[in-house]
């Protein structure tokens, strides 16, 4: 077992010898099994697999702009628990945050065991991706050829309607996208579209806009809360 998860079973949840967990290796479906060691390093005995999917149906991809620190781990971790299925990182013109390719390594590595967290956490067993690019225009690259590309640009566009199959929402960083910017998204194949009347910060915008896709065409009618 990781380190990790041992020390969140022995300290967090003060689980010892023969209490029941369950495991995932993150490539779907999770193991009931027992704590078999409470002490040193924590072993489990596995019982059975339970072959259980919780993804959703719209295959979600977030391309969101590098904002502050804080934010972005908040997002992440709510993207995590809307059910989207990658997440990819890049900085825009606007973007307040830069990174040198040292830090974004180092970034990298904590957002992916943010994702892991939440997973823990939201009952998930698949491990969504996150990645990040260096330019906006990787980003647009990094969009999924097969995926419905929703841009989220304040007081434009058509409002937000149900989706279906695999679908890639992009919103800009705090000050907005450039025109530039917009014209490249667009140029990209990307469709503008707003979520009601008012602006939301960046951090907001992404996870109202999942939230309202798992609402029309998702799967939050199906699950329990």
């Amino acid at each position: 077992m990781p380190a990790d998860a041992a020390h969140h079973a022995r300290r967090v949840l003060r689980l010892g010898g023969g209490d029941s967990i369950v495991l995932f290796n993150g490539r779907g479906g999770e193991y009931v099994a027992k704590l078999a060691s409470p002490g040193g390093v924590a072993t489990a005995a596995i019982e059975r697999f339970d072959p259980v999917e919780r993804e959703s149906p719209l295959a979600l991809t977030l391309l969101q702009a590098l904002v502050a620190a804080e934010k972005l781990d908040w997002l992440v971790e709510k993207a995590v628990e809307l059910g989207v299925a990658r997440i990819v990182i890049a900085p825009t013109r606007r973007s307040v945050v830069r990174l040198d390719a040292e830090r974004a390594g180092k970034r990298l590595v904590h957002w992916r065991g943010i994702v892991r967290a939440a997973c823990c956490q939201c009952g998930r067993n698949r491990l969504p991706e996150v990645d990040y690019c260096n330019t906006f225009e990787a980003q647009l690259a990094a969009t999924p050829a097969n995926a419905r590309r929703l841009a989220l640009l304040p007081g434009v566009g058509a409002p937000l309607r149900a989706a279906s199959g695999a679908t890639a929402l992009l919103i800009g960083p705090e000050g907005g996208l450039t025109d530039e910017e917009v014209a490249l998204a667009l140029g990209a194949g990307f469709v503008s579209v707003r979520i009601g009347p008012r602006i939301l910060r960046t951090e907001t915008a992404g996870i109202a806009a999942l939230a309202a896709m798992q609402t029309l065409g998702g799967d939050f009618g199906s699950g329990t809360a």
